[in-house]
């Protein structure tokens, strides 16, 4: 499990210095901005998906 660790902050660390930022920084990025985000993209399209299987099982129950 440590390894793991080491490797994620390794791969932090290497693209906070690509885009010129600290640790930190990089941290706060994905753990609190683009993580949320995609979390909360993801359940929409879980339901939007949720919505359409619903819509084509109907569909087909009418046409049964």
């Amino acid at each position: 499990m440590d390894a793991i660790f080491d490797w994620c902050v390794d791969v932090l660390v290497y693209y906070a210095g690509t885009f010129g930022i600290t640790y930190k920084e990089i941290n706060v990025w994905v753990f609190v901005i683009i993580w949320p985000i995609v979390t909360i993209a993801l359940v929409i399209w879980l339901i939007i998906q949720q919505a359409r299987i619903r819509s084509l099982q109907k569909s087909l129950e009418e046409k049964e």
